[in-house]
């Protein structure tokens, strides 16, 4: 079974496109997209907006550290 659906691909290529001519924009900062990975990042987000077939967003989640230490007995 496909990890992505036909929507998605359509609004990544889209999203590619508008790169490759300079139009793509990223968020608050209305700064032109220039890396690759970004622009797709961008078509991926917009595909998930428009409830296309796309895997959830890898969560970054911190480790928590365990302390191996035990304590000391009075």
């Amino acid at each position: 079974m496909a990890k992505y659906g036909k929507k998605s691909q359509d609004t990544v290529e889209e999203a590619m496109h508008k790169m490759k001519r300079g139009k793509l924009k990223s968020g608050k900062s209305n700064k032109t997209v220039k890396s690759r990975k970004q622009a797709i990042a961008i078509g991926l987000s917009e595909a998930r907006k428009k409830g296309a077939k796309v895997p959830k967003k890898a969560s970054s989640t911190r480790k928590k550290s365990t302390s191996t230490r035990s304590k000391s007995k009075k």
